[in-house]
């Protein structure tokens, strides 16, 4: 059939893109469409939310470790069959949400997620600590500097409580990026764990121009750290490139063009803790994350270190900050010396930033001031 520009929809067959999103909506989002007046938190990870026609609709919220395994796809699927009608989602944060339109079902759905042995624990929203926002880490990327799932796991153990209740003066979000490339939100999270390299790319000559664009290599360097060089090793002269390891950012870009740039390093690379920023534009506007502690050396399998660090930086808030106050606006309030004095954290000569275009210039805010 020809193209109808008047109905652009029909015989329309492609794969590109995904299926369009009302196509899966449950039929009570269906019908209140566009009239939803309401919700409000019932319980730590339950809420409802009410419609302009009086129906209710009941979420139910679980964390997951995010890299789930076949088994636990099904046994959710077979919860969504039971009290949902099949119908669950995902959320941006990696939590689940049972969608619960009858309410005889929300109380049972409850207790069997309960009865599970904690597969599916129940919070992250409100006051809260919710899920970990994560990389792939050292199970799926190329150019980490920590892993991620491991990370996770391990803080997530030790502010569990923080997830299953409404103890903390406002919302946390903690995010983890394995390096600065961050495909984590590690630049705007309350809490963020970011990935540094501290050495650049080890260079194997012999391979450059066997497996790599030299171009290309010499594009991605957003420092314009790379140059093309020749090299001669055993009286052989190889085509290859040269670093300029005071520009070089450790970021990573040319492992991804050239794999015989590897950047890994097991004694160098470690993790770096940012705290304070937002994406919310309420009271003040978003912020930035900044530097709170500069490096802590990877320590698998549980890494201590990283986990002592966080908790100690979220107890703190939890006991000195007041309500609704972000870690960013208590840190405002109080300032950056007693923030260092409060948390015991060291201040390094990392902290001070002199870059005439830092962070604190940037406009970060959907805000209008005239």
């Amino acid at each position: 059939m020809p193209f109808d520009p008047n109905d652009i929809m029909k015989d329309r067959l492609t794969d590109i893109g995904p299926p369009k999103f009302d196509k899966f909506f449950p039929p009570i989002v269906k019908k209140n469409y566009g009239k939803w007046k309401y919700h409000e938190i019932i319980q730590p990870g339950v809420l409802v939310h009410v419609s302009e026609t009086g129906d209710e609709l009941y979420s139910v919220r679980v964390g997951t470790p995010r890299l789930v395994s076949v088994d636990f796809i099904r046994e959710v699927c077979e919860i969504a069959d039971k009290y949902c009608d099949g119908y669950v989602r995902w959320t941006t944060r990696n939590n689940i949400e049972f969608l619960v339109s009858d309410k005889s079902k929300l109380q049972p759905l409850i207790d069997d997620l309960k009865s599970r042995d904690n597969r599916f624990p129940i919070g992250g929203t409100g006051a809260c600590i919710t899920n970990i926002v994560h990389t792939q880490g050292w199970v799926h990327c190329h150019t980490p500097a920590i892993d991620a799932s491991g990370i996770v796991k391990s803080v997530m153990d030790e502010l569990y409580e923080y997830f299953c209740s409404h103890k903390l003066p406002a919302q946390v979000r903690i995010s983890l990026a394995c390096c600065l490339n961050m495909c984590g939100a590690v630049h705007c999270s309350d809490i963020a764990i970011l990935g540094v390299h501290r050495k650049p790319p080890f260079i194997e000559h012999e391979r450059v121009q066997n497996v790599c664009e030299i171009p290309l290599v010499i594009a991605a360097c957003p420092t314009a750290a790379i140059k093309p060089k020749k090299v001669e090793i055993d009286g052989k002269e190889y085509k290859s490139v040269e670093i300029n390891k005071a520009r070089c950012m450790f970021c990573g870009n040319c492992y991804t063009m050239c794999p015989a740039l590897p950047i890994a390093d097991g004694q160098g690379d470690g993790a770096a803790i940012w705290v304070g920023g937002k994406v919310s534009n309420s009271r003040v506007p978003p912020k930035f994350s900044k530097l709170a502690v500069p490096y802590i050396p990877n320590e698998p399998p549980r890494w201590p270190t990283i986990v002592k660090t966080i908790k100690k930086i979220v107890e703190t808030y939890a006991s000195d900050a007041r309500r609704y106050e972000r870690i960013g606006e208590w840190i405002d309030r109080i300032g950056w010396e007693r923030f260092f004095e409060k948390t015991g954290l060291e201040f390094r000569h990392e902290h001070i930033d002199d870059y005439r275009l830092a962070m604190t210039t940037w406009r970060t805010t959907t805000q209008f001031k005239w």
